[in-house]
Order: structure tokens, then C-alpha cells, then sequence
């Protein structure tokens, strides 16, 4: 395995994936589905923590008392907090991967507070864990997203090839970053900062490890499954009514498909963020 699976050994998934990954399917078709299985475990598991949070969504959007003393966003929050618990505790993720989940927290909380502000979307219902009109669970929804990033790269063993300079990957996230606040004083830079950045990336490559062949894709379209997914994800805390576009006010509708291309920007300040933590490790 490669070096940037250091961490992987301090988890309770190490004992399910050495046991999976030792297993001996018949040649041919049954191991070509073996590994796609296995490609599904593993994805779900990186999945976990953002699984749990839209599980949460819909089931306190379904079931949640509607006049309770507690509420639904600070059940939601304090719910979240403790899965973040449960995890380092049953030692489901490393402390490391935790660390990048309080700095998507931050990082994201700070764009919920200042887009909210603008009306982007909002909040439709009361908590008392919340800053102004931001509850405090929506942090670990952009928490997720590092979440899934971080365990993802360690559990199929991210390495690359044709990665650029790591200076030039962090100053265009920041411009990305800094775009999606000056854009509601400044032209809008989007378009630019697309070409920039298929520019810089139309040659890297992603290389993982299902099980026992290294493998790859464009890294540029890695980005945007997951944009994608994320996209997925969005509609179901919507349909929740966990917050709201300004067009679903009186009802629910599909989030734009347009969404899809802030959603691909934030998966980039988000992969850079663990790239940050993980180093990206050239494919030998």
C-alpha cells in the first residue's frame, strides 16, 4: 500500500477491509463483482458521517415532534456532535480526518453566515444554537463533505499523476473562495476561474486502490461525480425543508442543475483543504 495510508491502521475499518481484501473470489466475473462490491462498501464508508447527517434530514423532517421543547436544529446539532464523538471514540475515523472536519466547520459556517445575509437561502425554522441566522448543525453539513474527502483518500490510497504545483493549487482555491463572496460587489469571475483551473488539472490523474489493482480517473472528472453526488445530497435537505432557495418557499422543487458548477468550486477548496493535511503522493 501506498505511504498516504499511514493512518489507516488506527481504525476499526482496518480489521473489515484486511479481512475483504484477503478474500478469494472465483477469476473472471465473480472477482470483477467482488470488486465492484467492495467499491460500494468502501465508498459507503467514507460516506458514513454525511449518511448519518441526511438520514437525521429526512427523519426529523418525517417524525420530529413539531412543539417540543427541543429544537429540531439543535437536536440536529447536538445529534451531529455526537457522531462526531462516536466516531474518535470507537475510533471510526482518525484524529486527523477530525481536524479537518472542525476547519470545513469553520470555513463553512463563515459562507452560510455571510450568503445568508444576502438572502442566497435561509433557514426557515427557530433553534437556539445557532449565530444570527445560521443554526449550528449546517456546519457539519459542509463538515461532511471534508469528511468524505479525507476518508476517501486514505481508504483507496490517493496518489496522482501530472499534479501541479501545490502553490498554484492553493492561491486558485483562495480566488475561488474570495469569488464566491466579491461577486455581489465585482463581476462575477466563475467562468475564468473554471478555465484556470482545467487549465492546471487537464492532465492529473487520481489513482486508487479498490483491492488489489491500482486504478485511475481524470481528476477533473473525479471532482465533479462528487459535485454531483453532493447535488443528490442537496435536493434531500431541501426536500427536508432543512433549509431553503428563495424558489421553494412555497413549495418544494429540484435545486438548479446551475448549482452543480458552485457545488464543483467547493469540492475544490474542499479537496485542497485535505490535500493541505494528506499531501498529495505522486504515483510511482
Amino acid at each position: 500500500m501506498g505511504t498516504s495510508n499511514h493512518g489507516w491502521v488506527h481504525t476499526r475499518f482496518a480489521v473489515v477491509r484486511t479481512r475483504l481484501e484477503a478474500y478469494e473470489p472465483r477469476p473472471g466475473w465473480h472477482a470483477w463483482s467482488y470488486e465492484f462490491l467492495l467499491f460500494g462498501f468502501k465508498q459507503g464508508w467514507a460516506c458514513l458521517f454525511g449518511g448519518l447527517m441526511l438520514a437525521l434530514l429526512l427523519g426529523t423532517h418525517l417524525f420530529y415532534p413539531a412543539h417540543t421543547a427541543l429544537a429540531r436544529y439543535d437536536f440536529l446539532t447536538l445529534s451531529a456532535v455526537a457522531i462526531q464523538g462516536g466516531m474518535l471514540l470507537f475510533r471510526l475515523e482518525t484524529l486527523e480526518e477530525a481536524k479537518v472536519i472542525l476547519a470545513f466547520h469553520v470555513v463553512g459556517t463563515v459562507m452560510e453566515l455571510f450568503k445568508t445575509s444576502f438572502g442566497s437561502w435561509h433557514y426557515p425554522e427557530s433553534s437556539l444554537l445557532r449565530i444570527g441566522g445560521v443554526p449550528l448543525f449546517s456546519g457539519f453539513m459542509h463538515a461532511a463533505v471534508g469528511s468524505y474527502i479525507a476518508r476517501v483518500w486514505r481508504i483507496f490510497d490517493f496518489r496522482f499523476s501530472y499534479y501541479p504545483s501545490h502553490t498554484l493549487a492553493g492561491l486558485l482555491a483562495a480566488a475561488i473562495y474570495i469569488n464566491f463572496f466579491a461577486h455581489h460587489w465585482l463581476p462575477d469571475t466563475r467562468l475564468l476561474l473554471f478555465a484556470c483551473l482545467a487549465l492546471l488539472f487537464w492532465r492529473a490523474r487520481v489513482w486508487f486502490r479498490v483491492w488489489r489493482v491500482d486504478r485511475w480517473m481524470p481528476l477533473l472528472l473525479g471532482w465533479f461525480l462528487v459535485a454531483l453526488f453532493i447535488w443528490f445530497a442537496e435536493n434531500i435537505g431541501t426536500y427536508s425543508r432543512a433549509w431553503l432557495y428563495p424558489g421553494q418557499a412555497h413549495g418544494w422543487a429540484l435545486v438548479s442543475p446551475s448549482k452543480l458548477g458552485a457545488w464543483y468550486l467547493l469540492m475544490y477548496i474542499s479537496f485542497i483543504l485535505v490535500a493541505a493535511v494528506h499531501k498529495p503522493q505522486e504515483k510511482a
